[in-house]
This record gives C-alpha cells, structure tokens and sequence, in this order.
C-alpha cells in the first residue's frame, strides 16, 4: 500500500464545490431519456447539496462564538486583520503618492483568540470600541461608526490612528481601503472595495498561517527614521491592490508577493520596522527565513507582534483566522 506523506488540505468546502461542478460536467454527457432526465435533476439537487449542508454547519459554528464562554472574556467586537498595504491610510504617507489612490486590505476577524496587545491586530483600538459600544458593534452605518470611533480614539493625539483600524473592526468581510490625500485629507479612504465572496473568504482562512512572534516593545516607535520616498510610496499602495486582486482570484503566488512588497516598502520608507535599538529579536532574519521557505510572510505590524505566513503547507506552530463575513 502506498504510504500518501503529503499534507491534509482542510479546503472541504472549496472541494465539495469542484464535486458540483464535476457532477454538472458529467451529466452534460449523458444521452437524454426520460429516465435519466429525472435522474440527473436528483443527482445536481444532492451534489449541491454536500457544501450547501457544509456551509451551514460552519456558519452554525460561527453564531454558536458569541454563546461560548471564551465571548464573555475577549467580546464580541471582531478583530481586524491588515494585509498589504498599511501605513497608506497615514496622510503624511500618501500626500506623497504619486499614483494615487494608494490602497491596503483589511479583513474583519471573529473573536475567536485573545489578541496579543501591541501586535499590530488593532487591540488598542478594539478596547475604545467595546468600551464606547459597551462590547457590540450598534445597529448603524458603517461609516458613522468608523468616524466615532475614529474621534473617540484620536481625541488629542498628536500621533493618531489610521482609520484603517476602525474600518477593519467595522466592516465586515475582506475590504480594499482607497487612499487619496485629496479625499477627506488623506483621513479616510476615498473608496472601500468590499470582497464578499464566501469561497475567496475560506480559502484565505486556509492558506493563511498566523504565527505569535512577540509583542513590539514598550516605549518603542517606527517613526522615529523617516524615508518618505514617493517611488516607494507608490509601490506600497500597488501592494494593497495586487493583495486584494490576489485574494480575488484565490492566487497563492501573488498573494505571497504582495505580502513580501508590502515588507520591502515598510522596510524602505520607515526602516526601524524591523530594526530598532528596542528590538531584541532578529526581526528580518524570521521574516527572511520564511520568505525563502514559504511563498510569502510579512509581520502584523511595525515591531513584531504576528507573522503572516501564506502556504498550501501546514505551518509549524501557526493558527488559523476565521473571517466574518458580511451578514453575521
């Protein structure tokens, strides 16, 4: 018997989907009797069926979080994810663009894992929204509650917040962010591209691999060295759009690059994201050693805090997200 070492996939709602299109193909082939004609409208009913009953069992699953005794410790305000792209949403970044809009991607994320503060997951932010919303999202706009939350955290800051933290706890699904210093001054996004699609969302659930590094250290700042170059500006809005196409179409390849773009324009443009006198950990040593190993990996955040990794592969030690998707 041969003795199969490749890794599981946990893609089961993407194969039962393949299975109902291969049913559909096959059919087409059958001569048409009256017989078969019966037969084969049972058989597209049942293959549809498998991932129908699939989805369901999952999405039960995903309403059961707010019941679980882990949602009355952490909330029920989602996380926020940030892919490609980020620090685009900072005015002082893309009032240098020179191929505006610059774009990044957001994901909103159910609780489902105590966020490590300082990580780069918006946990800062999270903690004003649960405190300003008594722990849930209200029953408004998305926009209006992304501009309170906006002010209630900014209030006084002379460093504020992108808005991407607030958009990224807000709206639901996998979100492209469209920043244009000409639009709102940069503050806000001018578009937000919003990716609903249930088989894009699970694949990159699956294909995503988040790894705990460390927290960024107390006292520490990425700003401190500033390299505001525009050509690197604008490859850092690119790698927001090609991560969203990316994720689109359910490229691995892609997404991995846009991933590594995003570090080298972070690295560029504000250097002590991965090297700072704070910084204990060999930051840039991690992240290369997975780059070479795996498709694509960028960090969480400025500091540390989580690895992004994306494979096909199990990833040693990673977990996995679950995506909250519009109409949770």
């Amino acid at each position: 018997m041969q003795n199969d070492q490749s890794p599981r996939r946990y893609d089961l709602e993407e194969r039962t989907y393949q299975f109902a299109k291969d049913v559909r193909a096959w059919i087409r082939r059958l001569p048409r009797t009256l017989a078969s004609i019966e037969d084969a409208r049972r058989l597209v009913n049942s293959s549809g069926s498998v991932g129908a009953n699939y989805i369901e069992a999952n999405e039960a699953l995903v309403k059961m979080l707010d019941k679980a005794p882990l949602a009355g410790v952490i909330g029920q305000i989602p996380n926020r994810l940030a892919l490609a792209g980020g620090w685009i949403d900072q005015p002082f970044v893309s009032r240098l663009n020179p191929e505006p809009p610059g774009s990044m991607v957001v994901a909103a994320l159910e609780p489902t894992f105590r966020v490590m503060d300082r990580s780069g997951f918006a946990s800062g932010t999270r903690a004003i929204a649960a405190k300003l919303w008594n722990g849930r999202l209200p029953d408004r706009p998305a926009a209006e509650l992304v501009r309170d939350l906006y002010q209630a955290e900014n209030r006084g800051k002379s460093e504020p917040s992108g808005s991407q933290d607030m958009i990224g706890l807000v709206y639901p699904g996998i979100n492209r962010l469209d920043y244009d210093f000409a639009a709102d001054g940069g503050l806000f996004p001018g578009h937000i591209e919003t990716l609903r699609d249930r088989r894009a969302a699970r694949w990159l659930e699956r294909v995503l691999h988040v790894l705990p590094i460390e927290p960024r250290p107390e006292g520490y700042s990425p700003l401190g060295q500033k390299c505001l170059e525009p050509r690197w500006i604008g490859r850092l809005g690119r790698s927001g759009r090609s991560c969203f196409d990316a994720i689109r179409g359910m490229d691995l390849e892609a997404l991995g690059a846009s991933m590594n773009e995003c570090m080298v324009c972070w690295e560029k443009i504000l250097p002590h994201t991965v090297r700072h006198p704070l910084i204990k950990l060999d930051l840039k040593a991690i992240l290369r050693a997975y780059q070479r190993r795996y498709p694509g990996a960028m960090y969480s955040g400025c500091g540390g805090g989580y690895l992004f990794v994306v494979s096909n592969e199990p990833v040693p030690g990673s977990f996995h997200v679950t995506i909250r998707l519009p109409g949770k």
